[in-house]
């Protein structure tokens, strides 16, 4: 048998980069579906939790895949972006495809694919975008491996998004803010109820697990957002469970590496969970995750999860590039970096590094997509930076920096602001600013810049 060729992965890359980016999007599961049904549906060979929102989802899901995990099922998950590399969008058993697997996904769907592709334009629609592709991959290899649950990050809104062709026996909703405004609109009950698209009625099950009502997760939300949830829960007859109602974090201390939580959940209180994650946005994802964990296996008052299951899923719980700790040698700064690429994303940062990090001035490292409310994640940071370094973080859709750093001079002070578009270099600089005072370094801005974060400082994809 002849070894893989990494060529053959970058040539599958370029394939679907060819095709249209998850920044584009034609509000239709008709191709998706499609492609389902010449595949055989086999995204109903298992259950499923689905994870929809604006800021925590991926924490959340791989939260939630740790704890199952901890149960001794075998997982499926889906994430969405991917920091380093598009293998990390599909993992089995909590741990990321090979580009070997990649290749072999693509390649087995591949001639429907094109199917599907032809069918579309013959009506005048466009062909499938990678998008698309990457999540029929991703439940074709679950049903092969075979997983016992699929745990699906949905990439863009919820309603429309490919990944809503399963039906999510729990549906999460993470903290719905203003976002994707181009597609989903300025108004939060519209942007909440897109993303809320993922609740609905379970069809009759075609496999193996037991039937239930859909139970629906949510975070604490913007009234206006949970008007429109509350709407969908009732339109679609299904079961909710709110966050600081019928679940809660009841208590939070910092500890090394990360914190101390006590939470509340359906089934059980667990006062002392150590959760390797920084920041009180991160307790209230860990809240969200226990819950729709909770929700799976039916637990309720007479019925909750072993603590020791509960424990080790937390204790294994990570989440690359949120507020994750780089490398360091003696004498180095404390490097962060997180990938807050919104206001909201932007202020949960401000007030972790204000909670977690209360006696270190940071200093920024920052490149943020043109397409993001600059301005806004700019002022979100305004607090938490002693100074500011603007790079490139490499993307097409970065803004320049020398446009960046004029943004930047109308919120910091001009002489708080430095220019650096080499990344590595930027990032070096933020060292010398933070090293002589015992500072900080937060690289931050995008899912891009915090990616290039963990290249630059030789992590592996995770």
């Amino acid at each position: 048998m002849s070894e893989f060729d990494p060529a053959e992965f970058q040539a599958v890359e370029a394939e679907l980069d060819a095709r249209w980016p998850e920044t584009k999007i034609e509000p239709s599961l008709t191709r998706i579906a499609a492609l389902m049904d010449l595949l055989g549906s086999p995204q109903r060979a298992y259950p499923s939790i689905h994870i929809a929102g604006t800021n925590g989802k991926t924490s959340t899901t791989r939260m939630v895949d740790a704890l199952l995990t901890a149960t001794g099922l075998r997982t499926g998950r889906i994430l969405s972006p991917h920091l380093q590399s598009p293998t990390e969008r599909i993992s089995l058993g909590d741990q990321p495809i090979t580009e070997e697997q990649y290749v072999s996904a693509w390649r087995e769907i591949e001639p429907l694919v094109h199917r599907v592709d032809a069918s579309s334009r013959a009506q005048g629609g466009p062909a499938m975008s990678k998008f698309e592709v990457l999540v029929a991959m991703a439940y074709t290899l679950f049903a092969e491996a075979p997983v016992d649950v699929a745990v699906v990050e949905v990439g863009m809104g919820g309603r429309w998004d490919a990944t809503n062709v399963i039906d999510g026996h729990v549906a999460v909703l993470a903290p719905i803010s203003l976002d994707h405004v181009e597609y989903l609109g300025s108004d939060l009950s519209v942007i909440a109820g897109e993303k809320a698209g993922i609740v609905k009625r379970l069809p009759k099950s075609e496999g193996g697990w037991e039937e239930k009502d859909q139970v629906v997760v949510t975070a604490e939300q913007n009234p206006a957002a949970l008007r429109a949830i509350l709407a969908q829960v009732e339109k679609a007859g299904a079961v909710l469970a709110r966050s600081g109602q019928e679940f809660a974090v009841t208590g939070r201390s910092l500890a090394v590496g990360g914190q101390q939580i006590g939470l509340r959940g359906l089934g059980a209180v667990y006062p002392e969970v150590f959760l390797p994650l920084y920041g009180p946005h991160q307790a209230a994802n860990a809240s969200l995750a226990l819950a729709a964990v909770e929700a799976f296996f039916g637990a309720g008052p007479e019925r909750s999860l072993a603590e020791a299951v509960v424990l080790d899923g937390f204790a294994n719980a990570r989440s690359p590039g949120r507020l994750e700790r780089m490398p360091s040698g003696p004498g180095e700064p404390l490097v962060l970096a997180d990938a807050a690429h919104n206001p909201h994303g932007a202020t949960a940062l401000a007030s972790a590094l204000a909670e977690d990090f209360p006696n270190t001035p940071f200093h920024g490292v920052l490149s943020v997509m043109g397409d993001k409310d600059v301005r806004g994640v700019l002022e979100a940071l305004k607090p938490a930076l002693a100074s500011v370094v603007v790079t490139d973080n490499g993307s097409p859709r970065a803004l320049p920096a020398a446009e960046l750093a004029e943004l930047a001079r109308t919120v910091f002070e001009p002489k708080r602001v430095v220019v650096q578009p080499d990344f590595a270099e930027a990032v070096g600089t933020a060292k010398e600013l933070a090293a002589p005072k015992g500072e900080g370094v937060l690289i931050t801005g995008s899912v891009v810049t915090a990616g290039a974060a963990r290249d630059l400082y030789g992590l592996a994809p995770s």
